[in-house]
């Protein structure tokens, strides 16, 4: 059962559950393992991510899930914004709330992130040493790339829209305007952030009752600026990095980059899938079985003491593996 909290980041409330373990599969002398959440860009958390959560609360993890400020339940000023910055900066303050949880091991906490908090985990991973374990589900690890990858799918002539609208709210802005919001997804050649065949359709499938189809426009021109991909040589601890060979918003080759600069750390599996494939039906179901698969070996209350755990052979034969962990 998922229990209403809240946190502080930087003085103002961030909207939580607290999914509580349902057994002490994972229990070890100072307490269970918890897992860090949140969705991706202008995702809320009632939008598909309790799919993944409750399946590890069964396998023995705490898990939190949370809205970022200005999303669904939070506070924060301006609505639907979307800052890689701020973002990432409540992942800590979501950690920090994790590690105060009673019950839950302060030295076992592993972050989970799909698309755009795909590459947030492994920032905030990075920063935070402590983290134990990385899951990046579908990740955009390269805001450049994805752009490079956007014009290709959609043409010059949306990309340039969404530009002139960013222009316009980060000037609104400066002049102490109300936001300029633009859609989050639409229909093929809208001027909207996903706009690949499907992306509305099943974005829409998914949202919960605090979605907004909606994001401040300002945030597209800070997006070739998020490259999380740079944080990735630094990480200490396993990384788990899931990528669908045919999405059309998250460049599959940025994220194996990623991967491949995470060293030994980092098991790189792939499935045929595009990007929205990951949040229902079979592809769901095999990312989250080799999710748990991952987070239950590295979280064991005896072997997470070596974060640098070895693997030879593959969490499902399903997968290609291109690297152990």
């Amino acid at each position: 059962m998922a229990t209403d909290f809240f946190f502080l980041s930087h003085g103002e409330r961030c909207a939580a559950w607290h999914l509580t373990a349902e057994s002490d599969a994972l229990a070890g002398q100072t307490g269970r393992p918890c897992v860090v959440m949140a969705h991706g860009f202008g995702g809320t958390r009632d939008s598909g991510l309790l799919a993944f959560a409750e399946p590890f609360a069964a396998a023995g993890m705490d898990v939190v899930v949370f809205d970022y400020r200005g999303f669904g339940d939070s506070e924060g000023e301006p609505r639907q914004y979307i800052s890689a910055k701020k973002q990432r900066q409540d992942y800590h303050a979501a950690i920090d709330a994790a590690r105060n949880l009673p019950g839950v091991d302060r030295d076992r906490i592993a972050l989970w992130g799909t698309s755009y908090s795909g590459g947030h985990v492994i920032a905030v991973a990075a920063e935070d040493q402590r983290v134990a374990a990385v899951v990046s589900l579908c990740p955009a690890t390269d805001g450049l790339a994805a752009l490079v990858q956007g014009f290709h799918e959609a043409g010059a002539g949306p990309l340039a829209r969404l530009v002139a609208h960013g222009v316009l709210d980060a000037a609104g802005a400066r002049l102490g305007r109300r936001p300029h919001n633009v859609p989050l997804t639409g229909q093929h050649g809208a001027a909207a952030a996903l706009t690949t065949p499907g992306a509305e359709e099943a974005y829409l499938a998914m949202a919960g009752p605090t979605w907004r189809n909606e994001f401040t426009a300002r945030t597209v021109l800070e997006v070739a600026f998020n490259r999380p991909t740079v944080h990735a040589s630094q990480l200490e601890c396993p990384l788990l990095v899931q990528v669908g060979t045919n999405d059309r918003i998250a460049p599959p080759d940025a994220a194996r980059r990623a991967a491949k600069k995470a060293g030994y750390l980092a098991h790189l599996c792939e499935y045929p899938a595009d990007h929205f494939d990951f949040y229902s039906g079979p592809c769901h179901e095999a990312a989250l079985a080799d999710e748990l698969t991952f987070l239950t070996r590295v979280l064991d209350p005896i072997r997470s003491t070596d974060v640098h755990l070895r693997s030879t052979n593959p969490p499902s034969p399903r997968l290609a593996v291109k690297l152990p962990w």
